[in-house]
């Protein structure tokens, strides 16, 4: 049994003093003390992290657990950093949720960028002060918390009340622009939809929030080439819980993805799995196995590294499977008996010219 753990400096000092007259002479590699006890190792490293290592390894781990709680008012160091990080994030979120959440705003926010099948969906949507309760009631504050099912559930109803532009990066476009990179992408649709939805009316609206992907001054670049470009833009980290115009920007895009994932697996004849991990190589070589390379172009993002795992699987199995069949076919019965004749109808008029000359 091994159990590790991390300690305060004033709980390795007693252990150090406890373990005195077991300590070893020799310590492994980045260890500072290292003693053994009733057939139980204790390894302490440089870390500050400790190893308990044997048969009543988890009884010592827990005699120290408890001394780690007594020397340190209650909380293990790790318990204390947690929730000291956790008012910290919890007091930054209040002070921007001040400035972004009781106003009207227009918010956007995009989909897809991870997934190595299926489009990339950004939407803008406008909220006014007076869809705050509207919008809390079914559940928008938390949105990331919102399961696909709820979300099929929630965003219909939210579609009719608050406007919004959504805009669709079908695979296709994407794969027509290889030069472009997912920043490049994120940064022409968003202020496509923005653009979309501000002409859908004239909105009375106090900020236009970005969920930050990269600095501003990058943002703006990406988006030179563009004709006509919105730039009063506030970009901030984390920005769909702090704004509910970004939070139904990404409900409604995670919504139009997942109608969108539906027609590909409808295409495709099995439910296409989300992400780019090891499931998203299998389905790809399935996929790729069954309608060729090509059917990667109309349903996935080609520049992720998932291709080059499908598409060099599907080669090295194409190679073998081409390989086997030319040598079925040359070592066949039939080949080797019309070989055989063939070599002895030469073998004949070579010996009959041979007379006649």
């Amino acid at each position: 049994m091994v159990v590790v753990y991390k300690i305060s400096d004033n709980t390795k000092d007693k252990m150090i003093e406890y373990y005195e007259d077991k300590k070893r002479e020799k310590t492994p590699p980045y260890a500072v003390f290292q003693a053994e006890e009733a057939g139980t190792i204790i390894t302490l490293y440089e870390s500050g992290k400790v190893m308990f290592q044997g048969i009543s390894a988890d009884i010592d781990a827990n005699m120290w657990r408890d001394m780690e709680a007594h020397l340190n008012n209650g909380k293990m160091p790790e318990e204390k950093k947690k929730k000291e990080k956790e008012k910290k994030d919890e007091k930054e979120l209040f002070e921007e949720r001040k400035k972004y959440y009781y106003i009207n705003s227009i918010g956007s926010d995009e989909v897809g960028t991870g997934d190595f099948f299926g489009p990339v969906v950004v939407t803008a949507s406008y909220v006014s002060k007076d869809n705050i309760p509207f919008l809390e009631e079914l559940g928008v504050r938390d949105s990331k918390k919102l399961t696909d099912q709820k979300i099929l559930e929630v965003v219909p109803k939210i579609i009719k009340k608050i406007p919004y532009e959504t805009v669709i990066y079908t695979n296709t476009d994407y794969n027509n622009h290889p030069e472009y990179n997912m920043n490049k992408v994120k940064a022409i649709l968003h202020n496509k939809a923005i653009l979309g939805l501000m002409k859908k009316n004239n909105f009375n609206y106090d900020k236009v929030v970005i969920d930050q992907f990269c600095y501003p001054r990058n943002y703006f670049g990406y988006l030179k080439e563009s004709s006509n470009v919105f730039r009063k833009i506030d970009f901030t980290t984390k920005a769909e819980d702090k704004c509910l115009s970004v939070a139904c920007g990404s409900l409604i895009s995670r919504y139009v993805f997942i109608k969108e994932m539906d027609k590909i697996s409808k295409m495709l004849g099995a439910p296409v799995p989300k992400g780019a991990g090891i499931k998203v190589d299998e389905f790809g070589k399935e996929i790729v196995k069954k309608y060729g390379k090509d059917i990667l172009k109309k349903t996935a993002k080609l520049n992720f590294k998932n291709t080059d795992k499908i598409l060099k699987d599907w080669f090295f199995k194409s190679v073998f499977y081409n390989y086997l069949i030319l040598s079925v076919i040359r070592f066949s019965p039939f080949n080797l008996f019309r070989s055989k004749c063939f070599n002895s109808t030469r073998n004949i008029t070579n010996h009959k010219y041979r007379i006649i000359k």
